[in-house]
């Protein structure tokens, strides 16, 4: 996969050369490729914003760098990437939308800073490029350089290759299967006792049936404790009646409508 940053601070990706990410870029899995904006102004400052037409507060990035940043980088491309800007007011970065992007051969991200890119750039390379406005959660950063670690990181873990241990990818919270919708549950490695805290004998017995059976069990309490919403979300219908048990003892409650469904 072919991964391209445009920012104007093109250190804040030292991480994306440690780690999995690192191992991936050496081992070819991974084209990392980060362009300085600025390269693409053409005044002293190398300014790169400018006030917000309507007034109120704050700067706005100007369209003209990253027009030509984006021409540059992917205007000749006979399969052109897709375009993600992180933005608050995207749509929500999930574990389904890291498995989509997974499957695209070309990433190229547009971090914004101040209060983000003049809209013109959208429209103009919606298009061509999928533009796809996406944010990591509900609540704003200083800029989006530390929102595209997080989906470059969420997204090369599942490529072919990344993960030491393929398998892994099935096990997280999230992931499709029959784990989809729960977080995961806790996880216990040696020694068996540690200053008095055992490992549940479950994990020790070797059956792995009732080992599966744990593990749901301890995502579905985890679960309704730190993530309700998702079972809401989830909905009765698609649980077995060992599943409800766990739920009744955790105490957790469909709401009406969806027991009537």
């Amino acid at each position: 996969m072919r991964v391209d940053i445009i920012t104007i601070f093109p250190e804040y990706f030292a991480p994306l050369d440690v780690s999995l990410i690192g191992k991936a870029r050496q081992r070819g899995i991974l084209d990392i490729r980060v362009h300085q904006l600025r390269d693409w102004t053409h005044d002293v400052h190398r300014t790169v914003d400018d006030t917000p037409y309507g007034g109120g507060p704050g700067m706005v990035m100007k369209p003209e760098p990253w027009g030509e940043a984006i021409d540059a980088i992917a205007g000749a491309a006979t399969a052109p990437p897709r375009l993600i800007v992180p933005t608050p007011s995207g749509r929500p970065f999930t574990q389904e939308v890291a498995l989509e992007y997974a499957k695209e051969p070309w990433l190229l991200f547009a971090p914004a800073r101040y209060e983000g890119i003049d809209a013109r750039v959208m429209a103009e390379y919606g298009p061509r490029l999928r533009v796809d406005e996406v944010g990591i959660g509900d609540y704003v950063l200083a800029g989006g350089e530390a929102a595209v670690l997080v989906m470059v990181e969420a997204v090369a873990r599942l490529l072919p290759g990344v993960l030491g241990n393929a398998d892994s990818v099935a096990d997280d919270s999230f992931a499709p299967g029959a784990m989809a919708s729960l977080v995961e549950g806790p996880v216990y490695t040696k020694p068996p006792v540690w200053r008095g805290h055992e490992v549940p004998p479950i994990l020790l017995s070797g059956n792995h049936g009732a080992i599966a059976r744990w593990r749901r069990d301890e995502a579905l309490r985890r679960t309704a404790s730190t993530r309700p919403e998702l079972l809401t979300r989830l909905g009765p219908g698609a649980l077995d009646k060992r599943d409800r048990e766990v739920l009744d003892d955790a105490s957790f409650r469909f709401p009406p409508e969806d027991m009537a469904n």
